[in-house]
Protein backbone atom coordinates (compact mmCIF):
# COMPACT_ATOMS: atom_id res chain seq x y z
CA UNK A 1 0.00 0.00 0.00
CA UNK A 2 1.75 3.51 -0.71
CA UNK A 3 1.46 6.61 1.06
CA UNK A 4 -1.05 7.79 -1.13
CA UNK A 5 -3.22 5.14 -0.41
CA UNK A 6 -2.41 5.82 3.50
CA UNK A 7 -2.02 9.14 3.47
CA UNK A 8 -5.60 10.61 4.28
CA UNK A 9 -3.17 13.12 3.95
CA UNK A 10 33.54 25.36 15.29
CA UNK A 11 31.41 25.09 18.69
CA UNK A 12 29.22 28.11 18.60
CA UNK A 13 28.04 30.23 21.64
CA UNK A 14 24.78 31.35 20.86
CA UNK A 15 23.31 33.86 23.66
CA UNK A 16 19.73 33.29 24.82
CA UNK A 17 15.29 33.36 25.62
CA UNK A 18 11.82 32.85 27.84
CA UNK A 19 6.67 33.13 30.72
CA UNK A 20 2.88 31.78 31.56
CA UNK A 21 -0.82 32.67 32.61
CA UNK A 22 -4.35 30.75 30.79
CA UNK A 23 -6.37 32.94 29.05
CA UNK A 24 -9.11 32.06 26.08
CA UNK A 25 -8.76 35.20 22.95
CA UNK A 26 -11.20 35.71 20.35
CA UNK A 27 -9.71 36.53 16.97
CA UNK A 28 -12.28 37.43 14.46
CA UNK A 29 -14.18 34.33 14.17
CA UNK A 30 -11.62 32.64 15.23
CA UNK A 31 -11.74 30.89 19.43
CA UNK A 32 -8.20 30.20 20.47
CA UNK A 33 -7.60 28.45 23.54
CA UNK A 34 -4.65 28.89 25.14
CA UNK A 35 -1.93 28.83 27.84
CA UNK A 36 -0.06 31.94 26.81
CA UNK A 37 1.61 34.74 29.10
CA UNK A 38 2.54 38.57 29.00
CA UNK A 39 5.66 39.31 26.81
CA UNK A 40 8.87 39.33 28.32
CA UNK A 41 12.44 39.20 27.16
CA UNK A 42 14.93 37.07 28.90
CA UNK A 43 16.83 38.08 32.05
CA UNK A 44 20.68 38.64 32.28
CA UNK A 45 20.99 36.79 35.57
CA UNK A 46 20.03 33.03 33.79
CA UNK A 47 21.66 30.72 31.20
CA UNK A 48 18.89 31.35 28.41
CA UNK A 49 18.27 28.77 25.46
CA UNK A 50 18.39 28.65 22.53
CA UNK A 51 15.65 28.19 19.96
CA UNK A 52 16.14 26.01 17.55
CA UNK A 53 13.65 26.47 14.58
CA UNK A 54 12.97 22.71 12.64
CA UNK A 55 10.51 23.58 9.22
CA UNK A 56 8.73 20.47 7.98
CA UNK A 57 7.81 19.11 4.30
CA UNK A 58 6.73 21.50 1.42
CA UNK A 59 8.76 24.59 3.64
CA UNK A 60 12.35 26.03 4.12
CA UNK A 61 13.45 28.21 6.80
CA UNK A 62 11.70 31.25 5.63
CA UNK A 63 8.48 29.61 6.84
CA UNK A 64 9.51 31.10 10.19
CA UNK A 65 10.24 34.55 9.04
CA UNK A 66 7.83 36.10 11.00
CA UNK A 67 8.11 34.16 14.18
CA UNK A 68 12.03 35.13 14.36
CA UNK A 69 11.38 38.19 14.16
CA UNK A 70 9.74 38.35 17.12
CA UNK A 71 11.73 35.93 19.09
CA UNK A 72 14.66 38.24 17.87
CA UNK A 73 13.27 41.38 18.97
CA UNK A 74 12.48 39.79 22.71
CA UNK A 75 16.20 39.04 22.63
CA UNK A 76 16.40 35.34 22.26
CA UNK A 77 18.77 33.42 20.35
CA UNK A 78 17.38 31.72 17.54
CA UNK A 79 18.57 29.22 15.15
CA UNK A 80 16.77 27.73 11.96
CA UNK A 81 18.47 24.96 10.39
CA UNK A 82 17.63 23.36 6.65
CA UNK A 83 15.56 20.31 7.51
CA UNK A 84 17.40 17.49 4.72
CA UNK A 85 14.05 15.62 4.17
CA UNK A 86 15.53 12.50 3.40
CA UNK A 87 14.65 10.10 5.96
CA UNK A 88 13.87 10.04 9.63
CA UNK A 89 17.32 8.82 10.78
CA UNK A 90 19.11 10.92 8.44
CA UNK A 91 17.17 13.66 9.35
CA UNK A 92 17.52 13.30 13.01
CA UNK A 93 21.24 13.06 12.74
CA UNK A 94 21.95 15.49 10.96
CA UNK A 95 19.51 17.95 13.36
CA UNK A 96 21.35 16.05 16.26
CA UNK A 97 24.62 17.46 15.29
CA UNK A 98 23.49 20.92 14.98
CA UNK A 99 22.23 21.00 18.42
CA UNK A 100 25.82 19.36 19.75
CA UNK A 101 27.59 22.13 18.15
CA UNK A 102 25.28 24.73 20.41
CA UNK A 103 26.52 25.72 23.70
CA UNK A 104 23.90 25.57 26.47
CA UNK A 105 20.52 24.69 26.67
CA UNK A 106 18.36 24.68 23.83
CA UNK A 107 14.36 24.60 23.02
CA UNK A 108 13.91 22.63 19.68
CA UNK A 109 10.77 23.62 17.86
CA UNK A 110 9.30 21.61 15.10
CA UNK A 111 6.52 22.13 12.31
CA UNK A 112 5.08 19.20 10.52
CA UNK A 113 7.22 16.25 9.86
CA UNK A 114 9.52 18.13 11.73
CA UNK A 115 8.11 17.61 14.78
CA UNK A 116 8.94 13.51 13.76
CA UNK A 117 12.40 14.99 13.74
CA UNK A 118 13.04 16.46 17.04
CA UNK A 119 11.59 13.68 18.57
CA UNK A 120 14.07 11.27 16.92
CA UNK A 121 17.14 14.15 17.27
CA UNK A 122 16.39 15.18 21.08
CA UNK A 123 16.29 11.61 22.80
CA UNK A 124 18.63 11.05 25.39
CA UNK A 125 19.87 14.59 24.96
CA UNK A 126 20.53 16.42 27.89
CA UNK A 127 20.48 20.18 26.67
CA UNK A 128 17.28 20.13 25.06
CA UNK A 129 14.83 21.13 27.84
CA UNK A 130 11.95 21.55 26.11
CA UNK A 131 9.99 19.94 22.78
CA UNK A 132 7.38 22.39 20.88
CA UNK A 133 5.35 20.76 18.00
CA UNK A 134 3.29 22.54 15.65
CA UNK A 135 0.64 21.31 13.78
CA UNK A 136 3.24 18.06 14.05
CA UNK A 137 3.73 14.56 14.40
CA UNK A 138 4.76 13.13 17.38
CA UNK A 139 5.39 9.59 16.62
CA UNK A 140 5.64 6.84 19.38
CA UNK A 141 8.78 4.38 18.08
CA UNK A 142 7.36 1.64 15.79
CA UNK A 143 5.05 4.64 14.65
CA UNK A 144 5.41 6.63 10.91
CA UNK A 145 4.02 10.05 9.89
CA UNK A 146 1.74 8.41 7.29
CA UNK A 147 0.60 5.76 9.71
CA UNK A 148 -0.36 8.35 12.00
CA UNK A 149 -2.58 10.45 9.60
CA UNK A 150 -4.34 7.40 8.29
CA UNK A 151 -5.23 6.52 11.55
CA UNK A 152 -7.83 9.98 11.75
CA UNK A 153 -10.01 11.17 8.18
CA UNK A 154 -9.54 14.61 7.42
CA UNK A 155 -6.55 14.96 5.39
CA UNK A 156 -6.89 15.86 1.45
CA UNK A 157 -2.78 15.61 1.25
CA UNK A 158 -2.83 12.60 -0.87
CA UNK A 159 -4.85 14.07 -3.47
CA UNK A 160 -2.89 17.27 -3.47
CA UNK A 161 0.67 15.61 -4.06
CA UNK A 162 2.99 15.23 -7.52
CA UNK A 163 5.30 12.43 -7.49
CA UNK A 164 8.68 13.30 -8.44
CA UNK A 165 11.12 9.96 -9.17
CA UNK A 166 14.23 10.63 -7.36
CA UNK A 167 17.40 9.28 -9.59
CA UNK A 168 20.67 8.42 -9.11
CA UNK A 169 23.04 7.38 -11.74
CA UNK A 170 20.66 6.50 -14.15
CA UNK A 171 18.45 4.83 -11.66
CA UNK A 172 15.23 5.55 -9.66
CA UNK A 173 15.47 4.83 -6.06
CA UNK A 174 13.04 6.60 -4.43
CA UNK A 175 10.17 9.55 -5.14
CA UNK A 176 10.17 12.77 -3.69
CA UNK A 177 6.53 14.37 -3.04
CA UNK A 178 5.71 18.03 -3.98
CA UNK A 179 2.51 19.76 -3.51
CA UNK A 180 0.64 20.82 -6.63
CA UNK A 181 1.45 24.67 -7.23
CA UNK A 182 -2.12 25.25 -8.16
CA UNK A 183 -3.31 23.11 -4.75
CA UNK A 184 -0.50 24.84 -1.99
CA UNK A 185 -2.83 27.47 -1.04
CA UNK A 186 -6.04 25.59 -0.39
CA UNK A 187 -4.07 22.59 1.36
CA UNK A 188 -1.51 24.17 2.90
CA UNK A 189 -1.55 27.24 4.35
CA UNK A 190 -5.71 28.37 3.05
CA UNK A 191 -5.29 31.47 5.83
CA UNK A 192 -2.49 32.63 4.66
CA UNK A 193 -2.68 35.80 1.72
CA UNK A 194 -2.18 33.84 -1.70
CA UNK A 195 0.68 36.30 -2.60
CA UNK A 196 2.95 34.90 0.19
CA UNK A 197 1.80 31.04 -0.75
CA UNK A 198 2.30 31.47 -4.54
CA UNK A 199 5.65 32.27 -3.74
CA UNK A 200 6.25 29.50 -1.36
CA UNK A 201 4.51 26.89 -3.82
CA UNK A 202 6.93 28.20 -5.98
CA UNK A 203 9.57 27.61 -3.31
CA UNK A 204 8.43 24.70 -1.39
CA UNK A 205 11.24 22.00 -0.86
CA UNK A 206 9.71 18.35 -1.34
CA UNK A 207 9.87 15.60 1.10
CA UNK A 208 11.19 12.08 0.23
CA UNK A 209 8.07 9.90 0.46
CA UNK A 210 10.38 7.11 2.57
CA UNK A 211 10.83 9.79 4.73
CA UNK A 212 7.16 9.97 5.65
CA UNK A 213 6.85 5.76 5.68
CA UNK A 214 10.34 5.58 7.98
CA UNK A 215 8.92 4.35 11.27
CA UNK A 216 10.49 5.75 14.60
CA UNK A 217 12.83 3.87 16.90
CA UNK A 218 12.80 6.66 19.86
CA UNK A 219 10.36 9.32 21.45
CA UNK A 220 11.96 12.33 23.17
CA UNK A 221 8.63 13.87 24.13
CA UNK A 222 8.41 10.70 26.96
CA UNK A 223 11.27 12.08 28.54
CA UNK A 224 10.69 15.97 28.19
CA UNK A 225 8.39 18.83 28.87
CA UNK A 226 6.22 19.73 25.77
CA UNK A 227 4.10 22.39 24.37
CA UNK A 228 1.99 21.93 21.75
CA UNK A 229 0.25 24.18 18.78
CA UNK A 230 -3.31 22.29 17.37
CA UNK A 231 -4.51 23.58 13.99
CA UNK A 232 -7.93 23.01 13.66
CA UNK A 233 -8.60 23.61 10.37
CA UNK A 234 -5.67 21.55 8.93
CA UNK A 235 -5.62 19.96 6.01
CA UNK A 236 -2.56 18.10 6.14
CA UNK A 237 -2.70 16.32 9.50
CA UNK A 238 -6.49 16.03 11.03
CA UNK A 239 -6.77 18.07 14.14
CA UNK A 240 -8.41 14.35 15.63
CA UNK A 241 -4.51 13.13 14.87
CA UNK A 242 -2.69 15.86 16.45
CA UNK A 243 -4.85 16.06 19.45
CA UNK A 244 -4.57 12.08 20.05
CA UNK A 245 -0.33 12.48 19.69
CA UNK A 246 -0.42 15.87 22.08
CA UNK A 247 -2.88 13.94 24.72
CA UNK A 248 -0.10 10.55 24.75
CA UNK A 249 2.60 13.28 24.99
CA UNK A 250 1.33 15.08 28.35
CA UNK A 251 1.68 18.46 26.09
CA UNK A 252 0.51 22.02 27.64
CA UNK A 253 -1.88 22.35 24.58
CA UNK A 254 -3.08 25.36 22.57
CA UNK A 255 -5.56 24.84 19.87
CA UNK A 256 -5.95 27.75 17.25
CA UNK A 257 -8.39 28.35 13.97
CA UNK A 258 -5.40 27.61 11.89
CA UNK A 259 -4.64 26.02 8.20
CA UNK A 260 -1.27 23.49 8.74
CA UNK A 261 0.82 26.79 8.08
CA UNK A 262 0.22 28.31 11.79
CA UNK A 263 3.72 29.57 11.76
CA UNK A 264 2.88 31.91 9.25
CA UNK A 265 -0.90 32.67 9.85
CA UNK A 266 -0.32 32.60 13.63
CA UNK A 267 3.67 33.73 14.09
CA UNK A 268 2.63 35.69 17.63
CA UNK A 269 1.02 32.68 19.39
CA UNK A 270 3.77 30.35 18.36
CA UNK A 271 5.92 32.76 19.33
CA UNK A 272 4.58 33.30 22.50
CA UNK A 273 3.99 29.41 22.94
CA UNK A 274 7.61 29.40 22.54
CA UNK A 275 8.52 31.60 24.89
CA UNK A 276 6.27 29.88 27.62
CA UNK A 277 8.57 26.90 26.97
CA UNK A 278 11.92 29.24 26.82
CA UNK A 279 10.87 30.16 30.02
CA UNK A 280 10.31 27.23 31.86
CA UNK A 281 13.50 25.60 30.47
CA UNK A 282 15.43 28.79 31.90
CA UNK A 283 14.72 27.56 35.72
Amino acid sequence: MTIFQRLRFPRTTWPGAAITTVIAIGVGSAAIASTTSIQAGPTEDVAQPTIVLVHGAFADGSSWNDVIDILHKNRYAVVAPANPLRGLASDADALRSLLTSIDGPVVLVGHSYGGSVISAAAAGLDQVKALVYLAAFLPAPGESAAELSSRFPGSTLAEALTPVPIVSSGATIGTDLYIRQNRFHDQFAADVPTDRTSLAAVSQRPIAQAALEERATTAAWTEKPSWDVISTKDRNIPAAAQRFMAERAHAQVTEVDSSHAVAVSHPDLVADVIEQAARSAAH
